[in-house]
This record gives C-alpha cells, structure tokens and sequence, in this order.
C-alpha cells in the first residue's frame, strides 16, 4: 500500500498523521509525503515518511500514483492554505482514483455543515482507523 500524506505551510498536521501512520501500520507500508513547500515535506521526511517531494509539480504528479491520500481537507479546495493549494493541486487531488481521507479542519470562509468541532489528535486518531480498515 502506498499512502501520501499531503500538508502545507509548517507541515504540523502531516508530521503528526505520518507519525501515527508510521507506528501503527506494517513496515512495507510506503508514506510519500508530499508538501506545498519544503518545510512541510521537512516535517513529514523527519517522522517518518519513506520519501518526500515538494511543490505544485510533484503533487500532481504523484496524486495518481498512490493508493490513500492523507491531508487536511483543504488539499482539494484551489487557494487553500493561504494560497499555498494551487488550483492545479487542488485538482489533481480531487481527481484522483486514490482514496481520499480528509481532516475536516478549515480557516477562513469555509465552513463544513454537520461538523461537530473535535480536538485535532480525535480527529486523527479516526482518520488512522480509516486507513487501518483500507488495509485490511
């Protein structure tokens, strides 16, 4: 199986998914980490992905190449993340054949209807069981 964890800006979220993705999935797991920028692929390489890339180009060309994409949901709405999800990413992403498991966590005008706001590790706690079941 090979899942990219998608993130942006500091890389926080992605790090913390690609943490817990790490410790709780079988080693011949692949983790991409894909960043809008390279601190955000810094981030993810540091807890543990296999491999790393960053920036508009190798999100659109890897989006079709894994299994599970991983990420804030933001990764499927063009000029999200103060601007650093380009329209291009933002389709690559929503268009690819990969399971898509998203954290409902949004800034700005974007509001999710029938959300209930939880702390970020419940939120990622359920986004790992998610993939564990893919998994199996």
């Amino acid at each position: 199986m090979r899942i990219a964890v998608i993130d942006g800006q500091g890389g926080g979220i992605g790090k913390y998914i690609t943490e817990r993705l790490r410790k709780e999935l079988p080693e011949e797991t692949e983790i991409l980490a894909l960043g809008t920028n390279a601190l955000a692929t810094a981030a993810m390489l540091k807890a543990g992905a296999n491999e790393g890339a960053s920036g508009e180009n190798a999100i659109v060309f890897n989006a079709g190449r894994v299994d599970v994409i991983a990420g804030p949901i933001g990764i499927v709405m063009a000029n999200a993340m103060l601007g650093e999800v380009t329209p291009r990413m933002a389709e690559a992403v929503s268009g690819s054949a990969a399971q898509k498991i998203l954290l409902p966590v949004t800034r700005g005008d974007v509001k999710i209807a029938g959300y209930k706001p939880e702390p970020l590790p419940h939120l990622i706690e359920d986004l790992i069981k998610k993939i564990k079941n893919l998994i199996k």
